[in-house]
């Protein structure tokens, strides 16, 4: 069975090249800058290694995720600002990444995202960062669940921040969901194909209630994309476990 999972881990990655979000193109210039930051900063690397011991990627949300969630929270605060101040995004990009490598080092945790907002404060003691750099890193932590009420923002800063890292947290949710998250659950979980299909029905209805939760114009206009993709690939992975299953 395991052979057999993983033709269907392979297949998914080959459909998922075939189906990439536009984002990725049309922002292109952003994310490079983004990842050069993510690589090069010196604060970045100093949190990337900070954090290590609190990411579990047996449960998907590990340090391949919260990497890109960085990356990608940087791209989007670029994509808001670059043609009004390009300064304030690119000190905005950092805190950007800073969230998200941090936003989920409580995920195993009740009211995890509240936790890990109290927690990146320690963390980041003795970071040189303003005390309003940190309370936005931690407002935009504590804000980045989905279906809950939002906190309000004291300032547009903080809400761009907080909708930055937000809505490349759901990006996540798209193509990663079946490319990689499924995986490393199902491989800590050791799940049956049985046990994966019977998941699948209530997986498709939480991802499909994403689309419309979007918080930057940026992830208003390219996430819905990013969830249409996540479900083709899902209800192609999910016809051929059935194809499987029921043929045996």
């Amino acid at each position: 069975m395991n052979d057999v999972l993983d033709k269907l881990k392979n297949e998914v990655k080959e459909f998922s090249t075939k189906n990439r979000p536009s984002f990725y193109d049309y922002f292109a210039p952003e994310l490079s800058y983004s990842k050069e930051t993510f690589f090069d900063h010196p604060l970045i690397l100093r949190c990337s290694e900070d954090v290590i011991p609190f990411l579990y990627d047996e449960f998907g949300h590990g340090i391949e995720h919260s990497k890109n969630v960085a990356i990608e929270s940087g791209a989007i605060i670029l994509a808001e600002l670059y043609q009004t101040n390009l300064k304030l995004g690119r000190h905005l990009v950092v805190l950007a990444q800073l969230a998200g490598l941090l936003h989920d080092i409580c995920r195993m945790e009740e009211d995890h995202a509240v936790q890990g907002a109290n927690l990146s404060f320690t963390i980041l003691k003795d970071f040189p960062l303003s005390d309003t750099d940190k309370q936005m890193i931690s407002f935009a932590i504590e804000n980045h669940e989905a279906f809950k009420n939002d906190i309000p923002a004291p300032d547009y800063n903080f809400e761009l921040l907080s909708g930055a890292l937000y809505d490349a947290d759901k990006f996540r949710w798209g193509p990663d969901n079946f490319v990689t998250t499924l995986w490393e659950i199902c491989d800590y979980q050791d799940w049956s194909m049985q046990m994966i299909l019977e998941r699948f029905p209530k997986a498709f209805e939480i991802i499909n209630s994403i689309s419309d939760t979007f918080k930057t114009p940026t992830g208003q206009i390219y996430g819905p994309e990013f969830i249409d993709i996540g479900l083709e690939l899902g209800n192609y992975l999910y016809r051929r476990m059935k194809q499987i299953c029921y043929s045996e």
